[in-house]
């Protein structure tokens, strides 16, 4: 769920940017992938931390 949301948040986020900066379609597009894929990397990374310290 964590990674799920990370996605979402990080493209939104991402897509937010770029459209802020006056970028073209384009660049939207890969503000949104690039940010969704740094959130969803940062997501999985703290579900297995949550997971191995919950054992």
């Amino acid at each position: 769920m964590i990674i799920i949301s990370g996605t979402v948040l990080g493209a939104a986020l991402g897509a937010w940017q770029a459209w802020r900066r006056k970028g073209r379609p384009a660049d939207i597009a890969l503000y949104a992938f690039v940010y969704a894929l740094i959130f969803t990397l940062a997501g999985l990374f703290v579900t297995l931390i949550i997971h191995r310290s919950a054992v």
